[in-house]
């Protein structure tokens, strides 16, 4: 039996409703914002903790069905998807980039798998979907997120801060933006650090909602020095299917986990490739690896990326996939993993994870 148009039985119904990676249901999750009831008609926002979930098409749709299947007489529901990103907060962690709310490390255990095509996709997705949102390039002797992005120029100054440069609703920092692309940046291990510790206190970021960092190859200094000078929210390891890179990947999640850095989840690249002739799939990299390092790992599996030319050439010309073709298959694929990782960010911080202090000696 249905029951009477009141805002309480509204919330009741709409207690059905459950988030499917915070398990906990939207109404208990303090989701539902502005209820209003004008006659027969019911409207109310839906603030979720990331304009990339997932999921917010399918919880939509439920909540409407709640409202019309419990309550009487109800003529419209209109349902207003917000959201309000949270901040990852680390007790006992001073934090140089108190406007950041969130700080995602994206790194591998060795070079090849294509970590930066991952990182410069997941930061442009991430944006499309409303968030604010910045990239480091750490990769102090091999920087390429410039020409992934497109950026040429130089960074103005503003007081005594540098202003990152901004592509595709993004803002940009990276050596290569201050040396010469034609030069070899050759510095000693705590020059490079230097330089990362510089891109996050000397660099005029603003509120952002993600920050990436897209690491160097293996696990060194500029690692340590990350984990050291910041909370990290997390990190992301990409990897690709083979056995070798399976390997270094989780040499990567165990140096992580070693200084107290949650591992957001494992992305596999290169995962398999379609035949733009006749859509046979082939593993060229053998398949499934990630998919069994994650479980084997115990770190949420983020999805599959495969191989595709127009990804490599959105690349090389500074327009990545996400935004060169976003109705492309391989965009959908990107931006689901955008999408999984928010979430994963979220679910972190509903799980109220928090890290001890770590120290870690860089000078042996």
């Amino acid at each position: 039996m249905k029951k009477e148009l009141n805002e309480a039985n509204v919330l009741e119904a709409l207690s059905v409703v459950r988030d499917p990676d915070l398990q906990r249901d939207i109404v208990s999750l303090n989701f539902i914002k502005n209820l209003k009831i004008d006659g027969a008609a019911v409207s109310f926002d839906i603030e979720l903790t990331t304009p990339s979930c997932p999921v917010k098409d399918d919880l939509k749709r439920q909540a409407v069905e709640a409202v019309r299947n419990s309550i009487d007489g109800v003529s419209a529901v209109d349902v207003n998807m917000t959201s309000n990103i949270g901040a990852t907060r680390v007790a006992g962690k001073s934090n140089p980039l108190p406007d950041v709310k969130n700080t995602v490390a994206v790194g591998s255990g060795k070079g090849g798998v294509g970590k930066s095509t991952v990182a410069v996709n997941l930061a442009v997705a991430l944006a499309l979907d409303g968030a604010k949102v910045g990239l480091i390039d750490a990769d102090i002797y091999g920087p390429s997120i410039p020409l992934m992005m497109g950026v040429t120029s130089r960074p103005t100054m503003n007081g005594d801060k540098l202003v990152p440069l901004e592509a595709h609703g993004v803002k940009v920092m990276s050596i290569g933006f201050l040396v010469d692309p034609q030069q070899a940046v050759i510095w000693r291990g705590p020059m490079a650090s230097g330089a990362l510790k510089q891109f996050m206190t000397d660099v005029e970021w603003g509120g952002l909602d993600y920050l990436l960092f897209d690491l160097p190859p293996g696990t060194g200094d500029i690692h340590l020095t990350l984990a050291q000078a910041i909370p990290l929210s997390g990190a992301v390891v990409v990897t690709t299917p083979q056995d070798i890179s399976l390997a270094d990947a989780r040499k990567a999640t165990t140096m992580f986990r070693k200084v107290n850095v949650p591992i957001l989840g494992l992305i596999e690249n290169m995962s398999y490739h379609l035949c733009t002739a006749c859509g046979h799939r082939e593993n060229i990299f053998d398949s499934g690896g990630g998919r069994k390092a994650s479980a084997e790992l115990d770190v949420p599996f983020l999805g599959e990326i495969p191989i595709n030319t127009n990804i490599r050439v959105g690349s090389d010309t500074g327009k990545p996939i996400v935004i060169a073709e976003p109705d492309a298959p391989n965009s959908r694929v990107l931006r689901g993993i955008a999408g999984a990782l928010a979430a994963q960010i979220s679910i972190h911080q509903y799980s109220g994870f928090s890290q001890p202090d770590i120290e870690i000696r860089l000078d042996g």
